[in-house]
């Protein structure tokens, strides 16, 4: 999709007439806008076990290249082959997709499959369709008015797909957090906070341990949402041999496990946004933290490999997997889609910087997915880089030495994290993505404030008394990643900040740990890094530093309160 597409109205409920055939719910009155799209469904042969079926899709809005039909059923229905469409299932929700040969729908053109299914006691009608992600046989007026806020049955309405998905809109805010937040001496002040939700293995998509599932999440959105806009934040966080160079945050599933990413966590995901009932809301999806730029920096030929990585880059699951998931969430009208995009620390060098990008490219047009399903690529995440250092600048020198030179720079070609996002969303534009892309800074623990933070630029003794006396990033490497010592909360979230920036998010929950400080039995598939030892004197990837973390850390995702204590200590601009 691209960022100007236009998302329908949600679904009215269809008609089943007693043949067996959904129909529009109603015809379009004069003047009414017609749908965007009309399903023909016919069970062609019962015989009480199964069924055949014929499906009929007619295309009424702009032509495609591809076409995926959606719905889901009521009853036991099961799908066990189809002809003219590759038709799967998932649960109660079917996605039928078109062959090589029958992709292209024009505007008016109509595509036709059939498949078998089996079934015990109804074998109701689907209640409604989706034609990649647009709601089907809905049109926009008739014996009620769906705009008309005083029908109560109306069903939910959805606006024009948008530019910016944070621009005028409230962003979410997780009750879960908030209530530790608000637990914390102080947290009063941040708990109203929006913070990222992480959907961080199959579990937590129904809820894990009592605790909310995605569809309570989503509920919870539209009370939040009342008469406005409200957009919603979803970290997609499940890849198989998911962060290959770090082990507090592992996953569940093994090197080889793309099918159960595909069907057990992405399709379950998708079927519960394209819920007509959240139609309303903008759901913006981060997609697959940390795991594609270690495909460019951590393997063979670096010296940071690591042989995790090589298996992930020889088996090319990272990018199978971002791509599926692009494709299917790329294919629900209200969800816009942000990829991963490390941070300037890690990718900003020369060797790093164009090929990571070339890297995002290959992710965004595998599995079916095109650049189109990317709206956007947040940096930072769940990371501790400036937003603006602006005490030096890449082109400052000290006695003739770049600043570039300095031991914290390093020769990379970014000081800061605003700077490395415009410049990684030019080189974006520049090989083929949207001109309107934007982008996401995570500022949820950036902000480097209190005590510590310099108020000029260091002594010109050298160049690194220059940068290091000035510069708000107090980590003692900027490969530090792991419950960083000193650390505060960045700037609030906040929509259209910087040129090219849609928003400052907080996708990362000030609070939550990154890992454990030890070893830490859990049924989570996450081990010990030593990164997250504050004993641990380093490696590579940190010019040998030590790791700068906080002690007593519990496992990743976990509430961290000295942490959380310490950001609200640090914060900048300063709490009140």
């Amino acid at each position: 999709m691209t960022r100007t597409r236009t998302a329908m109205l949600a679904a009215l409920t269809l008609v089943a007439g007693a043949s067996g055939t959904a129909l529009a719910a109603h015809s379009a009155s004069a003047g009414a806008a017609a749908p965007a799209c009309t399903v023909d469904y016919k069970v062609q042969n019962d015989w009480g076990s199964g069924f055949t079926a014929a499906v009929t899709v007619t295309n009424n809005g702009a032509a495609t290249s591809a076409w995926s039909l959606g719905w889901t059923y009521a009853g036991s229905q099961k799908v066990t082959n189809g002809w003219n469409a590759k038709v799967s299932q998932s649960g109660a929700a079917v996605t039928a997709a078109n062959e090589s040969y029958n992709g292209t729908l024009s505007t008016g053109g109509s595509a036709s499959f059939g498949f078998q299914a089996t079934y015990s006691g109804t074998n109701a009608v689907p209640a409604a369709f989706t034609l990649n992600g647009v709601t089907c046989n809905v049109d926009g007026g008739g014996p009620t008015d769906p705009t008309d806020p005083t029908d109560p049955t109306d069903p939910p309405e959805t606006g024009d797909r948008v530019d910016n998905p944070y621009e005028g809109a409230k962003v979410y805010v997780n009750p879960e957090w908030s209530a530790k937040a608000a637990a914390e001496p102080g947290g009063a002040r941040v708990a109203n906070q929006p913070t990222g939700v992480w959907l961080d293995r199959i579990a937590a998509i129904n809820g894990v341990n009592g605790g909310m599932g995605l569809r309570d999440h989503l509920d919870e959105a539209l009370a939040q949402k009342g008469s406005g806009e409200l957009a919603v934040q979803l970290v997609i966080y499940n890849l198989p041999g998911r962060d290959c160079a770090a082990l507090a945050s592992n996953g569940e599933l093994g090197p080889t496990e793309i099918d159960k990413y595909k069907t057990q966590y992405i399709d379950p995901i998708a079927a519960i946004l394209a819920d007509p009932k959240y139609a309303g809301l903008r759901i913006v999806t981060t997609v697959e933290i940390d795991s594609l730029p270690n495909l460019v920096t951590n393997v063979s030929g670096r010296p940071t490999a690591t042989p995790n990585c090589d298996v992930m880059k020889a088996n090319g699951n990272y990018q199978k997997g971002v791509g599926y998931a692009l494709n299917k969430l790329g294919d629900i009208g209200n969800v816009y889609n942000y990829v991963d995009a490390g941070h300037h620390g890690w990718l900003g060098w020369d060797d790093n910087f164009g090929a990571s990008a070339d890297m995002f490219k290959t992710a965004a047009t595998t599995e079916g997915a095109t650049v189109g399903d990317v709206h956007g690529f947040i940096v930072n995440t769940a990371n501790y880089s400036a937003l603006k250092e602006d005490h030096f600048k890449i082109t400052d020198s000290v006695n003739g030495t770049s600043v570039r030179q300095s031991k914290w720079v390093d020769w990379n070609r970014y000081t800061d994290e605003l700077s490395y996002a415009q410049a990684m969303r030019d080189k974006l534009v520049s090989i083929g993505f949207d001109q309107s892309l934007g982008m996401l800074i995570d500022t949820s623990r950036n902000g480097w404030g209190g005590t510590a933070r310099p108020t000029g630029p260091g002594a010109t003794t050298t160049v690194d008394t220059y940068v290091n006396g000035g510069r708000y990033d107090r980590r003692i490497h900027l490969g530090n990643w792991c419950n960083q010592s000193g650390a505060g909360l960045g700037e609030r979230p906040q929509a259209g900040p910087a040129a090219g920036i849609d928003a400052y998010v907080w996708m990362k929950p000030p609070g939550e740990s990154d890992g454990a400080s030890k070893e830490i039995e859990n049924d989570e598939g996450k081990g010990f890094d030593r990164m997250c030892d504050p004993t641990y004197q380093g490696n590579a990837r940190n010019g040998n530093s030590p790791s700068g973390a906080l002690p007593d850390a519990p496992v990743s995702g976990h509430w961290f309160s000295a942490q959380f204590q310490e950001l609200m200590k640090n914060a900048y601009p300063p709490l009140s």
